[in-house]
């Protein structure tokens, strides 16, 4: 559509839709494959792995996409972006998947049923979920008005807030290549306790100090705080899921996380709009820190730790 001049904003915001859609079916299915693939004792290894391509990709996509247009334009770069996707499909094809019990011959809702059941009825996986919640949903003040504050406060602009990103992505990366140490020797609990506390003092210097000089090292300590925060209880599902019940026990996870950063960034917006930029900030890292101290009260208690 881009190539034939036919992309139109709204055309985008559907084909964006079309995405996200795609999204909720690979997503929690990716997911769940990740226990299938190592050693049980691997498992939060390989979701930090997940965790750190995830993020060179975010820290390095947007410089790889912007050369890629200036060299060969946009629809090129989009069909380049597309065709990425073949090796993707072509290991799928050729992975020798073990079969385990499954729910043929239940309803679609009844499976669902089956997987929201058991999430709110193990101790554990209702300790994840208001987790991951009550993390992400004061958390989102970040990800929402980063591009405001590097507009408004930084001045930086597009270029600015890029840089913020990739600051984020370079800290979650170095952050995942010392996970294991760090959750070895203090526990999941401790840890996930620790790495909100960090995010939240993230939040409030940003409030209270916005100079480019403490901004960027401090933003590189959040990406380590919230992927070693997300990190640690997505390994703690995966661990505690049973294999039949995991992709749609992922599902709840991924929904419970995906809604609370949706809900949070229209909040803050919100916030924002009427208490200023600083006192958004100020107000989610007083929370944050509140829900540091409350994850001590749901330990998660998991073989992580072993």
């Amino acid at each position: 559509m881009t190539l034939t001049g036919m992309i139109t904003a709204w055309g985008l915001l559907g084909l964006t839709f079309v995405m996200g859609l795609g999204m909720v079916v690979h997503v929690p299915t990716w997911q769940s494959a990740i226990p299938e693939l190592v050693p049980r004792s691997q498992i939060s290894r390989a979701v930090g792995l997940g965790s750190i391509s995830f993020n060179l990709a975010r820290t390095l996509g947007p410089a790889i996409g912007g050369v890629l247009i200036a060299v060969v334009g946009i629809w090129s770069t989009f069909a380049i972006n597309a065709c990425t996707f073949a090796a993707v499909v072509g290991v799928l094809f050729v992975w020798k998947r073990q079969t385990t019990e499954s729910s043929r011959g239940r309803s679609f809702i009844a499976s669902m049923r089956q997987g929201v059941r058991f999430v709110a009825l193990h101790r554990v996986m209702r300790h994840v979920m208001i987790g991951v919640g009550f993390f992400v949903l004061p958390g989102s003040a970040f990800w929402s008005l980063l591009p405001l504050f590097a507009k408004t406060e930084l001045g930086w602009g597009a270029r600015g807030f890029g840089i913020m990103v990739a600051a984020v992505g370079a800290g979650a990366v170095l952050g995942a290549s010392v996970l294991p140490r760090l959750r070895h020797r203090f526990g999941s609990d401790r840890l996930v306790a620790a790495s909100m506390s960090v995010f939240a003092s993230g939040l409030f210097v940003m409030s209270r100090s916005p100079h480019w000089s403490v901004l960027l090292p401090m933003v590189l300590v959040m990406g380590a705080g919230w992927m070693a925060t997300l990190t640690t209880l997505n390994a703690t599902a995966q661990i505690t899921l049973p294999p039949r019940l995991r992709a749609r026990g992922m599902g709840c996870y991924l929904t419970m996380m995906a809604g609370s950063m949706a809900l949070g960034s229209l909040v803050w917006g919100q916030v924002a709009g009427r208490i200023e930029l600083s006192g958004a900030l100020t107000v989610s890292s007083m929370l944050m820190f509140a829900t540091a101290m409350f994850s001590l009260v749901f330990p998660l208690a998991t073989q992580l730790d072993d």
